[in-house]
């Protein structure tokens, strides 16, 4: 089943530059030159991410979903945003 065995997400660390995410025991970097979207995010938003399978992340006050790989590795994976 999808999630099962995925525990949470959470974000460490924020400042002007990016945020920091801590998942199944590693520290995942999102820098705002990179992930755009979260540049005006509140603390509160940024911080409400679900895990719901293990490579995928979501913000639902964002309506904002990444891979994880996505996340790890910016410039492999195509972005697509709803226009």
């Amino acid at each position: 089943m999808p999630g099962t065995g995925a525990s949470a997400a959470e974000v460490t660390d924020v400042s002007r530059h990016g945020f920091c995410l801590l998942q199944g025991g590693k520290k995942l970097l999102l820098p705002f030159a990179d992930f755009p979207w979260f540049r005006k995010a509140g603390i509160g938003q940024l911080c409400d991410v679900q895990w719901p399978t293990p490579e995928h992340l979501y913000w639902p006050h964002l309506d904002v979903d990444h891979l994880v790989e996505s996340i790890r590795n910016p410039g492999a994976v195509p972005r697509v945003a709803a226009g």
